[in-house]
């Protein structure tokens, strides 16, 4: 049976590898590598960001009850993220090692944050209080 906590956790690990993927291409100045890979980290990190927003986060709000808990707190930080990707990919697209390496720290510090709080906290709420309809989701849901 599937988790949230398990789809999603797994989810984090293939964005994340993509990121230190396109970031070490960066850090050696391959940027035609780089851009490849940051379209990937991109777009997987994009689709995982839906999956919640428009999947999980509804699902758990309707059970709950409301939208102003965690859920909350986690879309915010969705658009920050979303803000220092399109930042990096204005760096990228200038090849500006520097600008993009200080930008990709910062997301970084900011993921290994977000993911911690989703993976310790949320997922398992999640579960808990969706059961059986939860684990459906989670079976439904396609990482890229």
């Amino acid at each position: 049976m599937s988790t949230i906590a398990g789809t999603m956790t797994a989810d984090h690990r293939h964005c994340d590898e993509y990121f230190s993927e396109t970031e070490a291409a960066i850090s050696a100045g391959e940027w035609i590598k780089g851009e490849h890979l940051f379209k990937l980290f991109r777009e997987a990190t994009l689709n995982h960001f839906a999956m919640e927003e428009e999947r999980l986060f509804p699902a758990f709000e309707g059970h709950v009850g409301h939208t102003m808990g965690p859920t909350q707190i986690m879309r915010m930080e969705h658009n920050q993220m979303r803000q220092l990707v399109d930042e990096m990919a204005v760096s990228l697209k200038a090849q500006d090692k520097a600008g993009y390496l200080g930008r990709s720290e910062t997301l970084m510090m900011i993921m290994q944050q977000h993911n911690m709080k989703e993976e310790q906290m949320l997922y398992p709420m999640m579960d808990q209080a969706l059961g059986q309809a939860g684990a459906s989701i989670a079976s439904e849901l396609v990482p890229v």
